[in-house]
């Protein structure tokens, strides 16, 4: 057999100034040979920009635009990148395979979906269809959810998502995620079967599927593979540290032939681990690639020296991790970062809302301003705070926090005890009961409507024995529920402490895959409500949120995402989460206090809360002139105790001299000057 080989196109004279356009540590990577690189990029360092002028390079160099596979995390980061490199060619370069895990994935299985038994024309899934499919795979396998409380569609599918992209058998996943269910280990092993058989019967993949039957072909089909291993002859993955399990095993049977692999991240911004995301992937790196080239970018066009000198040391205090030290490309504004000790979670909420007006007043555009937080429940008193001053802002962390769809089932509760007439929020409640749908909760609504007392009513064992026969066990529960929340009259936090112990907390578990963290927001609302007399004073509080907005006020359900006002400019609330890869000028981070920030749900292992170090490590990178860190000093329990507060330990980590301590107010200046250093060393909670 005479072999041929074609020849690559000949390079032409570099057109693009890379010499101009990129910094000594940036041309490092644009320049670098063939074989395996790994670029640890810090926050702020150029790293897109890089990405795309490697891609030029290569184009430039001969390579044909065809044979490089570009991996984003989004779409449109690829459109934009694969953009910008024909904007610095002056020619068209659309050949290039770029866009994310899942795109690549689909456009690979249409070619080959009958090798795997699928017809080409497979649909695809979406969330909201995996959940309706895995629902009729729980009525076909006859299970009797009445007997136990069964885990509804949407939490089987994450839990089957989970379980796959993290390349976990199901039992075992159940038992590290979802120890509620253990019991039901079998039959939901017995949906997921069915679930699967279902989808290839009616030719059809969810997400996750692009990927597993992707890394299928890859596998079972060599003849396939090899044709891919060898037209990528380079291949780029960006945001390399959010990669989960099953996609980093892709990449590495595609860059086998060749292996002109190079992977783009930042260890120290690897926060998505409860998602699936694999730290592995980029901190191992080396392992499964000896000869790796290691490149780093560590030039911050950012953040201040004075913010990046904190970021630095926070992150420092990590064991697992690529050594990087961020250095500023800007001159320094002569603001030190604040640590702002505050009174109580009040005055929390009003230093930021007041410190916000003065910056406005000094010029900062309110959309320059953010306000991060760990978890969404913490911004519940700054969102009643911003609204009394009428300042306006956007909620990045989902609904507003008394919109939310397991905030409003319970505060429906106590509606209908302060107003037994309010339709909608009986209706609300009814529908929570098993078995009791939309029609039966209108046809219950009737015959309470036209009661003297309808709380008496729904006690009365005459009402329960007319109600359809699968109704009447979870209507004694109800009822139950009911006469303890009347006996706790006037106690909103021990009424929402009865809705959680009456079959409510059973009710997030089986539903939502975040039951935790809604749990989380409504012992937080608890100790809100521990501040009001009556349960009629806090829901007048609470109607503060739907009734002072910045528009014209209006009903507002929980499935709205409130912008927050009809003006331009707006405060951006977000979790920390949802703040990486943006940047403000100003930035608040509130409750950074242990327990919280880092949270203690975190802190069951060194793992968990070096993971929570590199989400502070984000969350103070994203600050680009001022940042504020606040903690309250005092909050009260749920037995009305004022109970003390410890800044983070990641706050008490670092040296002293970084921050610049605030006095609020003058019941706080003996804590002007506090000795951090003599505060105790934080230890790993067991």
């Amino acid at each position: 057999m005479r072999k041929f080989t074609i020849k690559a196109t000949a390079a032409k004279p570099a057109i693009v100034p890379y010499q101009k356009e990129l910094n000594d540590e940036q041309r490092a990577v644009v320049m670098a040979g063939k074989g395996p690189l790994l670029v640890i990029a810090g926050a702020g360092s150029g790293k897109t920009r890089t990405v795309t002028y490697r891609v030029t390079r290569l184009i430039e160099a001969g390579v044909n635009p065809s044979r490089i596979l570009l991996v984003t995390f989004t779409n449109r980061a690829a459109r934009e990148m694969v953009g910008r490199v024909e904007t610095l060619l002056k020619q068209e370069v659309r050949r290039v395979w770029g866009g994310t895990f899942h795109s690549i994935g689909n456009r690979i299985l249409r070619r080959h979906a009958a090798s795997l038994g699928y017809e080409s024309n497979f649909t695809i899934l979406d969330a909201e269809d995996s959940k309706d499919l895995v629902d009729a795979c729980v009525e076909e396998a006859a299970i009797d959810t009445k007997a136990r409380r069964f885990p509804k569609g949407e939490v089987l599918r994450e839990m089957f998502s989970l379980a796959t992209n993290t390349d976990t058998p199901l039992a075992q996943l159940i038992v590290a995620k979802y120890p509620q269910f253990e019991l039901l280990t079998a039959p939901i092993e017995r949906v997921d079967r069915l679930y699967q058989a279902r989808k290839l019967d009616r030719n059809a993949m969810d997400y996750d599927d692009l990927l597993v039957n992707w890394k299928r072909l890859l596998i079972e089909k060599p003849d396939i593979a090899a044709v891919y291993q060898e037209q990528f002859e380079y291949i780029l993955v960006d945001e390399y540290q959010d990669t989960n399990k099953l996609q980093a095993e892709i990449i590495d049977l595609l860059a086998h032939r060749h292996r002109n692999l190079m992977v783009v991240g930042d260890d120290a911004q690897s926060i998505f681990g409860w998602r699936g995301a694999h730290f592995a992937n980029i901190y191992e790196f080396k392992d499964r690639y000896p000869d790796a080239q290691v490149f780093k970018l560590e030039s911050n066009y950012r953040s201040t020296p004075e913010i990046l000198m904190l970021a630095n040391a926070a992150v420092g205090m990590n064991k697992r991790q690529f050594p990087k030290y961020l250095q500023a490309m800007r001159a320094s504004r002569n603001f030190t970062p604040a640590l702002v000790p505050l009174r109580d979670v009040e005055q929390q909420a009003s230093f930021v809302a007041a410190r916000i007006l003065e910056l406005r007043d000094e010029g900062t555009p309110l959309d320059e301003i953010a306000v991060l937080y760990r978890s969404h429940f913490h911004s519940l008193e700054l969102q009643l705070e911003l609204t009394r001053r009428g300042i306006p802002y956007d909620i990045r962390s989902g609904v507003r926090f008394f919109e939310q769809a397991h905030i409003k089932d319970v505060t429906s509760y106590l509606r209908l005890l302060i107003n037994p007439r309010d339709e909608l929020a009986w209706k609300r409640v009814l529908k929570l009961i098993p078995k009791v749908g939309n029609a039966t909760a209108a046809r219950v609504w009737e015959r309470l409507a036209a009661a003297a007392e309808p709380l008496a009513l729904v006690r009365a064992d005459e009402f329960a024995k007319a109600l359809p026969k699968g109704v009447s066990g979870g209507w004694q529960e109800f009822a139950a529920l009911i006469a303890a929340l009347l006996d706790a009259a006037n106690q909103p936090a021990k009424q929402i402490e009865l809705v959680l112990q009456h079959g409510y907390l059973e009710y997030l578990q089986a539903n939502y895959e975040n039951a935790e963290a809604r749990e989380e927001d409504l012992r937080q609302l608890a100790n809100y409500a521990l501040r009001f007399e009556t349960t009629e004073q806090l829901l007048s509080e609470l109607a503060l949120i739907n009734t002072e907005r910045f528009g014209a006020p209006g009903a507002t359900v929980g499935q709205d995402v409130e912008e927050g006002a009809d003006e331009d400019e707006h405060v951006v609330l977000s979790s920390v989460h949802q703040a990486k890869g943006l940047e403000w000028r100003i930035l608040f981070l509130i409750w950074a206090a242990d327990g919280r920030f880092p949270s203690a749900r975190s802190l069951r292992d060194i793992e968990g809360e070096e993971e929570e170090r590199r989400l502070f490590y984000v969350a103070l990178t994203r600050a680009q002139d001022e940042l504020y860190v606040c903690f309250p000093l005092l909050e009260s329990d749920r037995s009305r105790q004022s109970i003390v507060q410890r800044p983070s330990r990641f706050v008490t980590e670092v040296p002293r001299e970084l921050f610049e301590i605030w006095n609020v107010d003058e019941e706080l200046a003996a804590l002007e000057e506090p000795d951090l250093a003599s505060l105790p060393t934080p230890k790993l909670l067991n």
